[in-house]
C-alpha cells in the first residue's frame, strides 16, 4: 500500500470514533464518493491499519465483576520463557489486555473476573502451571475514570 494520505487518515480517525457508521455516511464525512471511499477502506483493512470493529459494552449492567491490573515479573528473561508466558496469557479469557513492558516489570495484564476469589483462583492456576511467573502485584480498579478512547491522531501525526 502506498503511504497514507489525508483522506486515509480521515477515514481512520472517523471510524475510530464511530465504527458503525454506514459507508455512505463515512464517504460523506471524509469528502469522497462511496465507491472510492469503500476501496480505500478495504485497502486499509487489508494492510492491517484497521484490525477490527467492536462495541463497547457496559459490563456493570450485565454482571458484577472486578477489574484487576497485574504487574508481572518473570523468573528469567529468555525468549522461551516470554513465549510460554505469552502463550498462556493468550488462552485466558479473563485476561482482556496484556502489554510487554520495558522497565521494572515485564508485563502489565488487565484481568476481568466475577469477583476477587475468582481472580485469586486464576492467579493460583497460572502459578501452578509454571509459565515463568515469578512475582505479581495486583491493583484492583475501584472506579473507571477514563476508558478506552480513540488514538490521538492529531498528536501522533503532527
Amino acid at each position: 500500500m502506498t503511504p497514507l494520505d489525508q483522506r486515509d487518515l480521515a477515514i481512520l480517525k472517523t471510524l475510530s470514533t464511530d465504527g458503525r457508521m454506514t459507508k455512505a455516511a463515512l464517504a460523506d464525512r471524509v469528502g469522497l464518493s462511496p465507491t472510492p471511499c469503500w476501496e480505500r477502506l478495504k485497502k486499509l483493512e487489508k494492510a492491517g491499519f484497521i484490525t477490527g470493529y467492536r462495541a463497547e459494552i457496559a459490563l456493570k449492567k450485565l454482571a458484577a465483576h472486578v477489574t484487576v491490573f497485574v504487574a508481572a515479573e518473570l523468573a528469567d528473561h529468555t525468549a522461551a520463557t516470554f513465549r510460554i508466558f505469552e502463550d498462556a496469557v493468550q488462552r485466558q479469557d479473563e485476561v482482556t489486555g496484556c502489554w510487554a513492558l520495558g522497565g521494572g516489570y515485564d508485563y502489565l495484564l488487565q484481568i476481568v473476573t466475577r469477583d476477587i476469589d475468582s481472580y485469586q483462583r486464576l492467579i493460583d492456576e497460572l502459578l501452578e502451571r509454571r509459565i515463568g511467573l515469578a512475582r505479581y502485584y495486583s491493583y484492583i480498579v475501584t472506579k473507571p475514570v477514563k476508558g478506552p478512547t480513540p488514538p490521538p491522531f492529531d498528536l501522533l501525526l503532527g
